[in-house]
């Protein structure tokens, strides 16, 4: 990182420096291509310094998004060895830890809810198995006597997401990669091919492609016309950060979800609670209410929750898409532009398959058949029959998932 890029043309520029936008930029430069990565803040600080980092695809399923479901799974599939590597490169921690995951009921409404769940579970042929209160239990001795029952998901996962930056950003630059931060960058376009970047204060970067990985970010890019900007939107999440001693029980092993919340109990001794859905545009602020209703939800089932050490309260936003689903693909209309973008609730979880698609339209190898089907022509018509140009089609927002 520094004040400006070191020079003036790259094979591949990465507009965002999130984990989207860094795990694209290091497979990139790991197969031999000049990146630069440039990030409108600081590396990590959208919403991969807010996020969680659940990988999670059993238990985040959801009906309707089937498609997206196996996404996922390719991506959960993914992260051991893509954790490895990095971890290898970096010298330092992703965060990656496989603990499994528990989805408790907090009443009978809870139970018969997950019940259904289970049973959908069930239908995609997902590993869940529903367990009594008691078994609940067995498995985390800090959940409270009144948890009814739940779903054990042992073959969903976590990450810590700022330890993923932190490790990704040491593995670029051991690739040769460069970031640059707090620079605003506006894509390049020499007719419909795109050229490069316009950095502020530093002037054209040339570049052979350009990546858009600027998450909620997305819809405000500057250089592109607006029919060639999928359907990005800002989504409001809030999370709380509480600490327990490091030599201190676990709050619970795995990670904990209701339909109200989740818990991760990191090994550092971090537990994170989250995490609200809000249609409110880029307000970040934090609530009485968010932080009221998450501590609330937290403590129904773990009871513990209430004697931990306060550290924050934070907000941020995610990049939202109609169907929930991520943007990944070449633009069919503005060549040398490349989408990575709107990855919504899973953007740590589908890091790995993002970048693995990414680098392979970089490179000019055939696109990974798990991400066929999510670029940006889903969202638009081929041709508006009155003026017979490209135009995205509305939507109305999506609200909360259970």
């Amino acid at each position: 990182m520094g004040a400006g890029p070191q020079r003036r043309g790259y094979d591949a520029v990465v507009i965002g420096a999130g984990v989207i936008g860094l795990s694209c930029a290091w497979r990139a430069a790991r197969r031999g291509l000049s990146v630069l990565a440039v990030d409108r803040a600081e590396p990590g600080a959208g919403a991969s310094g807010v996020a969680a980092g659940m990988l999670a695809p059993v238990t985040e399923a959801q009906w309707g998004e089937e498609a997206l479901l196996g996404l996922t799974i390719a991506g959960a599939r993914a992260w051991p060895a893509f954790a490895a590597e990095l971890e290898e490169q970096a010298g330092e921690p992703s965060g990656y830890v496989e603990s499994g995951a528990l989805v408790v009921a907090a009443d009978r409404d809870d139970a018969e809810e997950l019940r259904r769940l289970v049973a959908f579970q069930h239908s995609l042929g997902l590993e869940a198995e529903w367990l009594s209160g008691r078994a609940c239990r067995g498995l985390e001795p800090g959940l409270s006597p009144r948890v009814p029952g739940g779903i054990h998901a042992p073959g969903d996962h976590q990450a810590d997401p700022r330890a993923t930056v932190h490790a990704l950003l040491g593995a670029l630059g051991q690739a040769g990669g460069e970031v640059v931060s707090d620079q605003s960058a506006s894509v390049a376009l020499a007719g419909d091919r795109a050229v490069g970047v316009e950095l502020e204060g530093f002037g054209r970067v040339e570049a052979g492609a350009v990546v858009v990985a600027a998450g909620a970010w997305t819809a405000a890019l500057a250089g592109l016309p607006s029919e060639a900007l999928p359907p990005v939107r800002p989504v409001k999440g809030q999370i709380l950060r509480l600490r327990r001693s490091p030599d201190a029980p676990a709050l619970a092993e795995r990670l904990i979800r209701t339909p109200r919340c989740y818990v991760v109990d990191r090994p550092s001794g971090e537990i994170v609670i989250g995490a609200t859905v809000e249609e409110r545009g880029f307000d970040e602020s934090v609530t009485a209410e968010g932080v009221y209703g998450l501590l609330e939800a937290a403590r129904e089932v773990l009871p513990d929750v209430g004697e931990l050490e306060w550290v924050e309260a934070r907000a941020g936003v995610r990049p939202g898409t109609p169907d929930n689903a991520p943007v990944i693909g070449a633009d069919a209309d503005v060549e040398g532009l490349v989408w990575a973008t709107g990855h919504y609730r899973n953007g740590i979880l589908l890091s790995p398959v993002t970048a693995e698609a990414v680098t392979a339209l970089l490179s000019g190898d055939p696109l990974p058949e798990a991400v066929r089907g999510f670029g940006p022509e889903r969202f638009a018509d081929r041709e508006d029959p009155g003026t017979g140009s490209r135009r995205v089609l509305g939507a109305s927002p999506i609200g909360s998932t259970p």
